[in-house]
């Protein structure tokens, strides 16, 4: 059955609209390198899923693959987040970046072998970095587990492959320069300062005392937010008005969400070290930061949940591959924002600190959000590479079903386990050891959550790959169906 969104139409308004036939010679020129960045993501995908199982497992049957040296919880545990983080993610941010950049600036991709040849560096230098925690040779750093060697291969490895959205950028139609088209050429030059600082500070040529954790923070909490949240916030402004078919709320408002998204996001790290021995400047600067952070966010929850109100809009949305994942995306990156935003609080910082809370809240914003908007994106755009409708509803449902369960279930239960966990720590008459024998079932529900999720990506990657070889009798252009016919369509333009 032929999977697609409700509207393609050419006559409706959308973001850098471009005839049909001049989409498909962007598309052409994209074909090759995006669908390399997305397999490579979805690979990562699942070993970093089935090392997050793993991980998850030995929280509360510790013995476990106990007698595996290169398996032990502090190993699986780092494979786990460079995976997840460095191989699935940052593919995923290359693929979309690439396709939302040139489709908006009505351009085609010149010399594609070039970022190709930077992806290709790209993963076979997270390969040995994984390689390097596998045998024992990580770092201390969380986010920057992997050995430093391979620092320069994925610093050249990204000036290849970012290098083409900025030429991308500059050498876009004349015309309107639009809200996702910011948030993307930005990323790709807040990462670079990120790492390259971080690297030197931390690996490199160490700097002293605290500063190391300050600027550990500083890296880590702004990878989500100055590198993944920006790409997935320009792939929600793009598609939600897409396939719905009308203009965002409010052109002002998502200015007012980038600019103050680049102001405040980048102290607010620093909230994850209240009550260490820091300067109390430092710690109150973060949490202003994170306060602060309630601007950006609510003023693109208004953007984009006053765009998808309506009952109408809401039976597009429910009907549509794409919007799913990416409406449930942008509906969790509210929650998730203001959830952060309360963790800074000194007296909710002093319950949540040092528990599974922490953990529940890292999933809702790396997960719920950020990666669920990153399938919804894969979804929307491998039709127009590959010239063909997705080959099953069901994948697509039983993948969107795991995924969004198991997030909402693993959020749900790290929340309620790390409220009691932090009361019960603050509890001078708690003996520890009854916290950590409680926290047994806790993790064995968490398991069960990350399980689902694992499940789901299993779904995801055997249609990715079944769709990557279709036959050829499929490659025609096809009017887009639904999950359910009750939703009126328009014509298969692309």
């Amino acid at each position: 059955m032929a999977i697609s969104d409700p509207t393609h139409s050419s006559q409706t308004p959308e973001p850098g609209a471009v005839p049909p036939a001049r989409a498909g010679q962007i598309d052409a020129s994209l074909k090759t390198p995006v669908l390399f960045f997305f397999a490579c993501a979805v690979l990562w995908l699942l070993l970093g899923s089935a090392l997050g199982v793993i991980s998850a497992i030995k929280l509360h049957a510790p013995e476990f693959l106990g007698n595996v040296e290169a398996l032990t919880f502090g190993r699986t545990r780092s494979m786990h987040l460079n995976i997840v983080a460095y191989g699935w993610t940052f593919n995923g941010v290359f693929g979309i970046s690439l396709w939302l950049m040139h489709r908006l600036g009505r351009v085609e991709l010149r010399n594609g072998w070039v970022a190709i040849l930077g992806g290709g560096l790209w993963n076979v230098a997270v390969a040995l970095g994984i390689g390097g925690i596998l045998l024992g040779k990580m770092t201390s750093v969380e986010w920057l587990e992997m050995p430093k060697e391979v620092a320069p291969l994925l610093a050249v490895a990204f000036l290849l492959i970012g290098t083409w959205n900025v030429v991308g950028f500059a050498r876009r139609a004349p015309g309107h320069v639009y809200v996702s088209q910011w948030y993307i050429i930005a990323a790709m030059f807040w990462l670079p300062m990120l790492y390259c600082v971080a690297e030197m500070m931390i690996l490199w040529f160490p700097a002293r005392g605290t500063v190391q954790a300050i600027t550990n923070w500083w890296f880590a909490h702004n990878v989500l937010g100055l590198w993944m949240t920006p790409v997935g916030v320009a792939a929600m402004y793009y598609l939600i008005p897409k396939v719905l078919g009308k203009p965002i709320h409010s052109y002002y408002l998502s200015i007012i969400g980038f600019w103050s998204l680049a102001l405040f996001y980048n102290w607010a790290g620093v909230h994850h070290l209240i009550g260490g021995p820091i300067p109390v400047w430092a710690q109150s600067a973060g949490i202003v930061a994170s306060i602060m952070m309630v601007v950006p966010v609510l003023v693109t929850a208004i953007n984009f949940h006053t765009t998808t109100y309506g009952k109408e809009n809401w039976r597009i949305i429910w009907n549509s591959p794409t919007l799913r994942f990416v409406v449930f995306g942008a509906f969790n990156y509210t929650l998730s924002s203001f959830a952060g935003s309360a963790m800074a609080l000194r007296e909710v910082n002093r319950v949540t600190h040092f528990t599974n809370f922490t953990v529940g809240h890292a999933h809702h914003g790396m997960y719920a959000f950020v990666a669920m908007v990153y399938f919804g994106a894969m979804y929307f755009i491998m039709p127009r590479l590959l010239g063909r409708e997705w080959p099953s509803a069901a994948l697509i449902k039983i993948h969107f079903w795991l995924t969004a369960g198991g997030i909402f279930f693993y959020v749900l239960v790290m929340s309620i386990h790390g409220i009691l966990q932090g009361m019960a720590m603050n509890d001078a008459t708690t003996p520890f050891l009854e916290i950590s024998r409680n926290a047994m079932v806790w993790n064995g529900l968490r398991t069960a959550g990350g399980t689902a999720m694992t499940l789901g990506h299993v779904a995801f990657a055997v249609h990715f790959f079944w769709m990557l070889r279709g036959s050829a009798a499929s490659r025609r252009r096809t009017a887009p169906t639904l999950f359910s016919s009750a939703v009126p369509v328009e014509g298969g333009a692309r």
